[in-house]
């Protein structure tokens, strides 16, 4: 792994969207990023303590969560890690509103897959 890559974690994403939204990360940013898949709380916390630069929450999760609200992952995450960067993947704009409200920065929806606005969002949550 190049010192400079970036990890990214995909929390709560099921069997088919998980794996699309990965290829399209890994093809956009080509040995840039690492990109692991979280479906537990357990996960998410290794994924945070091991430095993950950003965390895209899925609206909906699926895998072993005590809530499966995206939006309260985000929120409580928020109050526990601050400066951890996280984005909601939902295309209903009035969850994307509720995840900033609760810390995230701007996510995208999965019918955005395939267009810039991808890329654009997780490279400035990448920094």
């Amino acid at each position: 792994m190049v010192a400079s890559t970036k990890k990214i974690a995909l929390v709560g994403h099921c069997g088919v969207d998980g794996p699309r939204i990965q290829h399209e990360l890994e093809h956009l940013f080509r040995n840039q990023v690492q990109v692991a898949r979280v479906n537990d709380e357990d996960a998410v916390e290794q994924a945070v303590a091991q430095g993950a630069s950003v965390l895209l929450v899925n609206r909906e999760m699926v895998g072993d969560w005590d809530n499966g609200s995206g939006v309260e992952l985000i929120r409580r995450l928020h109050e526990q890690y601050p400066d951890q960067k996280m984005m909601l993947i939902s295309d209903h704009a009035d969850a994307e509103a509720e995840a900033a409200e609760a810390g995230a920065v701007p996510g995208f929806g999965k019918s955005e897959l395939g267009t810039p606005v991808v890329e654009e969002r997780v490279r400035a949550a990448l920094g």
